[in-house]
């Protein structure tokens, strides 16, 4: 007898399940996904024991007939596809027919479904890939479809999933995401008989931010919006010889993408806060992520990262999502055009806006500082880089892991609305959490609130139009103060003196004003050494005596790879020896130590590509690195002390830059004491 032999279909089943399913979460993600491609306005997720126990999605999509029904839980069974062609062009968020059999083959699944022209909905259930039960039954349209005891025939998956609170983290974080892409539907996630998520339907992205994070970390965030047209040779054309030559030019579409980004005080230490979102599904990229760091570059340190919702939208034809079994990574069919188009158009967005620190934001801002709105103890979702140490270092940027920051800083009570029970940040975020201590918490709040009250916020039965209102005016308040709190009125700052010779004391119409007088004039030196080395007008300054700079050897072999752009950004310099430099000229403004410091420590940062041949190094990155430390090392130092004129000069300066937020390691230059702020501060409103 032979050794190759077809697998029982229940076991192939269980295979494909460990791709697509490995934990409550993903479970969630396909039937999320099934309800919003079959037109769901409302969805509600209830699960217990952090879904171990149960898992209930229900909609109100337009649901299935009978035969569909019996049909869906067959392998590779999909309504989304019908021709090998249509994977060119996929529009839904699920089409490979794997999820529901894969979920069925390892967990008690009972379905309820009805559609709008049938008299009788379906009733099925199923255990371990086995049909029980079929029935009709009196069923509203939608469906509605309970996952019991997952994994209770896999035991060895059943054994690696973590605690219940971790377990309802990642469904509460996965449920949020979808509540931000789709602010016009209702969600809500129910724990416990505790409602952890309530997002009724809203406008615009704006307000469901508001919605769910609270004000707080809405006036964290700033609107971009830009659009492009796409290229035709991105498009599959058909040959000439078949093409109708009446048949007008294929439009090939635009690129369009909106969303939020941080300002540069707000600062995170991992990746984890950047979601991206293509079509309206969740994905993870390593070139949009890099995109954004570049549209940050020399605006925050090269350890941070931001905060960023980032909605992109293109003709289906130009991005291919079959790339992986989870639909969480895409290919892009013009990378370039996409990757500079996200680059550019957040790097136009924080020249345009200009945001000013607010001086008590700041403080709260440090990335050391910001508190997780998850717990330490919670597990990264499947596809994160916390849950791949492979892909950790790599720029992927993944389903948010559970224990990563998130957006709010110290979260603060969101003002109550009418009509609806008030609530802090903590308790309606995304986020895992002890959800009995948020039972406690809960309590406490209904035992304070008005009875009819309580009966409205516990069952959702939320006057609508007044919840609406009130979010809507909340949020034009809070895009009001962002679009105030700029740096654009810096030339017109008055100069009250020094403190310590280190910071500068200014006076405006908007409030008091603390500037770093030496990042600011790092920042001035800075782009415009960047200007002079463009248009390769460098102005250097010859030595009187050749400096002489000791290096080691490996530190040799750094310089001769970067030798030639630091003689583009004005130095001079020649081997006097094996392990010596001579220094005949340098940029104007460096002497000395200083001098000796700057390229010391051009060549330690450069060190990390030092195995790259000369080529393939990345010119800009090394270009800004250059002229980031000329700038460092000429700039006006702290404890110096400066006459009223050469402080309105500086400020005069600051304001011609495209960056003047933050110096070009990352540092914040200019922070407001806004005029709100002291009033509040001496108790005047």
């Amino acid at each position: 007898m032979g050794r190759i032999r077809i697998l029982p279909d229940h076991v192939a089943n269980q295979i494909a399940a460990g791709e697509v399913v490995d934990r409550p979460a993903s479970v969630v993600k396909e039937l999320l996904e099934n309800a919003l491609d079959a037109g769901a306005s409302r969805i509600r997720v209830e699960v217990e024991a952090g879904g171990r126990k149960l898992i209930r999605v229900a909609d109100d999509g337009h649901g299935m007939n009978r035969d569909d029904a019996l049909l869906a839980f067959e392998r590779h069974a999909t309504s989304k596809l019908r021709t090998a062609d249509d994977l060119l062009s996929i529009a839904t968020l699920g089409f490979r027919g794997e999820a529901l059999p894969s979920i069925a083959s390892v967990a008690r699944v009972t379905l309820e479904t009805a559609t709008e022209d049938e008299a009788a909905g379906t009733r099925m259930e199923i255990a371990g890939g086995k049909i029980l039960h079929v029935d009709d039954a009196a069923l509203p349209r939608g469906t509605t479809l309970a996952v019991a005891d997952l994994f209770f025939n896999t035991p060895a998956r059943r054994k690696f999933l973590r605690a219940e609170s971790t377990e309802l983290g990642h469904v509460t974080a996965l449920v949020t995401h979808y509540a931000l892409v789709h602010p016009e539907k209702h969600f809500e996630l129910v724990s416990a008989s505790h409602t952890i998520v309530s997002a009724p339907p809203v406008t615009r992205t704006a307000e469901r931010i508001y919605q769910i994070f609270g004000k707080d970390t809405l006036a964290q965030l700033l609107p971009v919006a830009a659009e492009t047209p796409l290229q035709r040779a991105g498009l599959p054309e058909p040959p000439p010889w078949k093409r109708d030559p009446d048949e007008p030019a294929r439009d090939p579409g635009s690129l369009r993408l909106s969303g939020f980004f941080s300002k540069p005080e707000l600062q995170k230490l991992n990746r984890n806060s950047i979601y991206i979102f293509v079509n309206k599904r969740l994905i993870r990229d390593r070139l949009l992520l890099h995109a954004i760091t570049e549209a940050y570059r020399n605006v925050i340190p090269p350890s941070s990262f931001p905060v960023v919702l980032l909605y992109l939208e293109m003709p289906p034809e130009e991005v291919d999502v079959n790339v992986h079994p989870a639909k969480t990574e895409v290919r892009f069919r013009q990378q370039g055009l996409v990757h500079d188009f996200v680059r550019d158009s957040l790097r136009t967005a924080l020249i345009k806006a200009r945001p000013a620190a607010g001086f008590l934001a700041a403080l709260d801002a440090a990335p050391a500082a910001s508190p997780s709105l998850m717990p330490p103890s919670a597990s990264p979702l499947p596809g994160s880089p916390d849950a791949d140490p492979a892909l950790s270092d790599s720029g992927v940027s993944g389903l948010p892991s559970a224990d990563a920051e998130r957006f709010q800083l110290t979260p603060r009570p969101v003002e109550p609305i009418p009509g609806r029970l008030p609530f802090d940040g903590r308790s309606l975020n995304a986020g895992s959490f002890d959800s009995q201590a948020w039972g406690r918490s809960a309590e406490a709040l209904f035992q304070t609130a008005d009875p009819a009250t309580a009966e409205q916020c516990s069952t959702g039965n939320i006057d609508s139009t007044t919840y609406k209102q009130s979010t809507v005016a909340q949020t034009a308040t809070v895009e009001a103060e962002q679009a105030a709190a700029n740096l654009n009125h810096l030339g017109s700052l008055r100069p009250l003196g020094q403190l310590r010779e280190s910071f500068i004391l200014a006076t405006g119409s908007d409030g008091l004003w603390i500037i770093d007088q030496h990042v600011a004039h790092e920042r001035v030196l800075f782009e415009k050494i960047l200007r002079d080395r463009q248009i390769e007008r460098v102005q250097r300054q010859r030595l009187l005596m050749p400096l002489l700079v000791e290096l080691k050897p490996w530190q040799m072999v750094v310089f001769a790879r970067i030798a030639e752009e630091l003689e583009k950004n004005g130095f001079e310099v020649e081997p006097f020896g094996p392990q010596t430099l001579a220094v005949k000229a340098a940029p104007v403004g460096l002497e000395g130590a200083e001098l000796e410091r700057m390229l010391a420590e051009v060549i330690e940062q450069s060190s990390g590509d030092s195995e790259e041949p000369a080529q393939n190094q990345d010119l800009a990155s090394l270009r800004t690195r250059i002229a980031a430390s000329i700038a460092c090392h000429s700039a006006i130092k702290v404890n110096t002390p400066l006459d009223p004129v050469r402080m309105e000069w500086l400020l005069l300066e600051l304001a011609k830059t495209e960056h003047p937020t933050n110096c070009p390691h990352g540092r914040p230059i200019a922070l407001q004491y806004s005029w709100k702020d002291i009033q509040r501060a001496f108790h005047r409103i």
